[in-house]
């Protein structure tokens, strides 16, 4: 994964500008956490909300998150003709390239289009389509350097009917992702060749709809990430040996009960964190290393797992607390030691679901309505700084609106100064640095 106190002395061939600690190269930011490192944004908006710098309306169907490096924007989108990768110029706002994933996933009420959000990686850009359609192009140009199916060449499976959703993880020279299926749940690439290193025999649960994460519990380096059997055993999360894709650890998350697992994993030192909505729950585990290898004990009493249920915005965590939104409370804060809810808020930003983004000392909570409110972290209660609404609905939210596919999905993303937030084709770059 990309180090943020690293990002600086790499050198992309993107605009051949340096990536910077400011910029968001992958899902979730440089650590995958949803936290961005910047610092002197605004603390409080305007009663109308930031400036709104500039909308871009040609991204098509779908829920990737931009990706940003330098002046170059870069994510993924669908058209009836099929799902791409594309480069946009911020400066100008327009396309610099655009490069075929495959054809397009369609899911009717469910929306269409590319789920997963494309990883930066040097001169290379990594993108990941509904259909499993993996795809190595170049930063500059978007030329194609090589792909894979993850259903066809390495045998995948996914949980349930709503497409691969995941977000390719670079770990060294490796591209790791999870196809799922009888060839192994996880799968290590060459990340210049797309050549199979490795896949997890050891471990064949079909694949989620979260993202890989890194983590050193128990003192050694492991790939978290969760997957599923069926409806009577349930889904598990495991950490998973970096050199052989073996699995370390596995434990249950839930039975019978969620049908899909979309939040990625948070990770602390020795703990894993995951959450889980659809009638799911939640769980820490923490890791131990012994002459007989990892295990894995829950810290959290019955009575709590059930408390956070996330459906598919993720959480973020912040000084010991987790924030998002539950299906059962609405937007919450959570004692990550003890899974305590500490405060709950339906009323506030009123949704189904919702996606948090965390950068200097504020929280951006965005509704799957389309409203993003500016709040401060706390352990007592909601406190809004500033809100706005966005100012166009997409295509598809015009037309079915009563429908789920009409929801805002995509993750906020803040880079270099910028909120940049999607609805489908549409995406608003606004202005909220002090």
């Amino acid at each position: 994964m990309i180090g943020k106190y690293a990002l600086s002395g790499i050198l992309v061939l993107v605009g051949a500008a340096p990536l910077l600690a400011e910029d968001w190269p992958q899902f979730r930011g440089p650590e995958r956490t949803g936290i961005s490192a910047e610092k002197g944004l605004l603390q409080a908006w305007p009663d109308k909300g930031p400036k709104l710098l500039w909308t871009y309306r040609e991204t098509g169907m779908g829920f990737a998150c931009p990706s940003i490096v330098g002046d170059r924007m870069i994510t993924m989108g669908g058209w009836e003709d099929g799902e791409y990768v594309l480069a946009i110029d911020m400066k100008s706002q327009k396309e610099v390239w655009k490069t075929k994933l495959g054809k397009l996933f369609g899911h009717g009420n469910w929306g269409d289009g590319p789920r997963g959000t494309p990883t930066v990686d040097g001169a290379l850009v990594y993108a990941l389509g509904g259909f499993g359609d993996l795809v190595c192009v170049n930063a500059a140009d978007g030329k194609e350097v090589w792909r894979k199916n993850l259903a066809s060449d390495l045998g995948g499976e996914m949980m349930s009917e709503w497409g691969y959703s995941e977000s390719p993880l670079v770990d060294g020279d490796h591209l790791i992702v999870t196809p799922g299926g009888p060839k192994g749940t996880l799968a290590a690439l060459d990340k210049k060749t797309g050549k199979v290193v490795w896949q997890s025999a050891g471990l064949t649960n079909k694949a989620p709809y979260t993202s890989v994460m890194i983590s050193n519990a128990g003192g050694v380096k492991q790939y978290i990430q969760t997957s599923y059997i069926d409806p009577d055993e349930g889904g598990f999360v495991s950490g998973f040996d970096v050199k052989s894709g073996k699995p370390l650890w596995t434990e249950n998350m839930f039975k019978k009960h969620s049908y899909a697992i979309a939040p990625t994993p948070i990770v602390l030192k020795d703990w894993v964190y995951v959450t889980a909505g659809y009638g799911g729950g939640c769980h820490l585990f923490e890791i131990k290393g012994s002459d007989k290898g990892l295990a894995a004990t829950d810290l959290y009493p019955s009575r709590v797992q059930s408390t956070m249920k996330n459906t598919h915005g993720g959480v973020v965590l912040i000084d010991g607390k987790i924030f998002g939104h539950s299906e059962t409370y609405g937007w919450c804060c959570q004692d990550l030691k003890t899974g305590k809810i500490l405060w709950k808020d339906r009323s506030s930003l009123e949704c189904r679901s919702g996606a948090p983004t965390a950068a200097d000392g504020r929280l951006y909570f965005l509704s799957d309505r389309g409203e993003c409110a500016l709040t401060i972290p706390n352990a007592k209660d909601w406190q809004e700084t500033g809100r706005l609404a966005l100012p166009e609905k997409s295509k598809l939210r015009q037309e079915r609106v009563s429908l789920q596919a009409a929801a805002v999905w995509t993750y906020p993303v803040i880079a270099n100064g910028r909120l940049y937030l999607r609805d489908q084709e549409l995406i608003f770059c606004y202005d909220v640095k002090k």
